[in-house]
């Protein structure tokens, strides 16, 4: 909903961000909720008519951006912004290799959901997500990711299609695994 101010007018920045995608034609539908602050009131979120979930979510340090389908799902399993991930901090975007999709959220050190038909939808953090970035993402040896990340004796990991990245909590290294 547009505000007047003086002689312009106002959009917040969830309503900005649905106009930019094209408003009920967009990837999102229409609304289906107003503006509501998130648990916490550290932020705002709008939700949408699209048939596997949409929103918009806002804060003062990410700006407003849309998580939808799958991503958004799996996201919302994790505990959304109040989860390890945070909030969004891009829209869902295509992966360059163009067969998934992906969000980048605000966790510490850097985290990420990506999705592909093949493998669905998971995260990725921290250490074993900056190991994969330099492993060249999805278009790497490793792929995309076919699980989240979850405890091992000693450490954490996350598995790829092409192998695994293995965190180790007393040295803070991280390793490659083959498949």
């Amino acid at each position: 909903v547009a505000r007047t101010m003086g002689t312009g007018v106002a959009w917040t920045a969830i309503e900005r961000r649905y106009r930019a995608l094209g408003q009920e034609r967009g990837p999102l539908g229409g609304p289906i909720t107003w503006e509501t602050p998130t648990p916490g009131n550290r932020g705002v979120m709008q939700h949408f008519d699209r048939a596997d979930g949409a929103s918009i979510y806002w804060s003062p340090s990410t700006d407003a951006h849309e998580v939808y389908g799958q991503i958004r799902a799996h996201w919302g399993r994790l505990g959304w912004e109040l989860g390890p991930l945070g909030f969004p901090v891009t829209g869902e975007r295509p992966t360059p290799d163009g067969v998934g999709r992906y969000n980048h959220f605000a966790g510490a050190y850097g985290s990420s959901i990506y999705w592909s038909p093949r493998t669905g939808a998971h995260e990725v953090y921290g250490a074993i997500r900056a190991r994969w970035a330099q492993q060249g993402w999805e278009r790497g040896p490793l792929g995309y990711p076919v699980s989240g990340e979850y405890a091992v004796p000693g450490g954490r990991q996350s598995d790829f299609q092409g192998g695994s990245i293995r965190w180790t909590a007393a040295t803070g290294a991280t390793q490659v695994l083959p498949r």
